[in-house]
């Protein structure tokens, strides 16, 4: 009976010390989407996780990307904020995991690297589809001129559809050895509302947005070269204003009421499928008031968009009826699961 008694009494303080060390290690009793979520998004990155400037093409043409470390940040608008839509919410607990972000918007000077030079990356064998062509394409021609007059150099790009977007960050990835995408709306986001909770990064106050950004009382009706305004708290040009942001999500008006509002959910993002509309930009534009400027408003694009290209099928490319809108990238540190190799599913026969 003693020896009984003995080797209980060994098992139990085994269990105790065992669960000392997941306590002290912050494994154990966490509630589902709550520190163990925060754990996994604020991992700390490696020592390269540094601001660095990646150079293109044969012309070496530089755009810096600026390492943003991930943290629990509250999604969507409050329902007391003026100017919100009924798409910015309810809000809702939301992680991410650390990445870099494009420091301003993708230029014209970049893009033409892509679709304008023979400098093009080689066939891996990786991204080839089982018809054999080349999963990589580069974008025909445009109808009109593809910057409806608003200038080129050092001018963010404008009126390139999502799917071009995509198979840019593809180009671009293949181009340079790194994981180039668009950010997910979560993402982008964060990155703009950089630790703030107001409407916009740079406050509450809209007055304020000539500082920062290019909109309808100071544009003059055109984009502007980048990183001329204010940044944001985090080092980021033209958050607010200049160009709208593609974003890698499917746009879907009432998304926020999906999620949990009790605790984080990790990484969202509403992967697009392979119809044309609806996608997330984000940010705001030239041609937009200061309260389209907000942190958290949202944009679905449409069929509007392409309302005056004449070919048919119609470009999968360009868009015809979209001046306002532009993207940048990020570049994960460790990518998730569910964006793995993931590429436009965009045809020529897509809706």
């Amino acid at each position: 009976m003693s020896s009984s008694v003995t080797n209980l009494k060994k098992i139990s303080a085994s269990v105790w010390l065992l669960c000392g060390a997941l306590l002290a290690g912050g494994l154990a009793f966490l509630p589902t989407g709550s520190r163990s979520v925060q754990a996994q998004a604020t991992k700390e990155p490696a020592a390269d996780f540094k601001p660095y400037i990646e150079k293109i093409g044969a012309a070496n043409i530089p755009f810096e990307m600026l390492p943003l470390k991930g943290g629990e940040f509250l999604m969507g608008s409050p329902d007391a904020e003026k100017g919100r839509l009924e798409d910015e919410g309810p809000q809702h607990p939301v992680a991410v995991k650390s990445f870099w972000m494009g420091k301003c918007e993708v230029t014209w000077d970049e893009y033409d690297q892509y679709w304008k030079t023979e400098d093009q990356p080689k066939l891996d064998g990786k991204d080839v589809d089982p018809k054999g062509v080349d999963a990589i394409t580069r974008p025909t021609p445009p109808y009109a001129d593809e910057t409806f007059g608003h200038g080129r150099d050092g001018q963010p790009v404008i009126c390139i559809t999502h799917h071009a977007a995509m198979e840019y960050c593809r180009w671009l990835s293949r181009k340079t050895g790194k994981n180039y995408r668009l950010p997910t709306e979560a993402e982008w986001e964060y990155a703009c509302k950089a630790g703030t909770t107001t409407p916009y990064s740079f406050g509450d106050d809209p007055a304020k947005s000539g500082e920062y950004a290019w909109f309808a009382a100071n544009s003059e009706e055109v984009t502007h070269k980048v990183a001329l305004k204010k940044p944001n708290p985090w080092g980021l040009y033209d958050m607010h204003g200049n160009v709208s942001e593609w974003c890698i999500d499917h746009y879907k008006k009432d998304s926020y009421g999906t999620f949990p509002k009790d605790r984080a959910t990790l990484a969202p993002v509403l992967l697009p499928s392979q119809n044309r509309f609806s996608h997330v930009a984000r940010g705001g534009s030239w041609a937009d008031q200061p309260v389209g400027l907000r942190s958290s408003g949202r944009r679905g694009s449409d069929k509007t968009w392409i309302k005056l290209d004449p070919q048919r099928p119609q470009s999968i490319w360009w868009l015809t009826s979209a001046e306002f809108v532009g993207f940048r990238v990020v570049r994960p540190v460790e990518e998730q699961e569910n964006l793995l190799s993931l590429r436009s599913k965009v045809t020529k026969q897509s809706d």
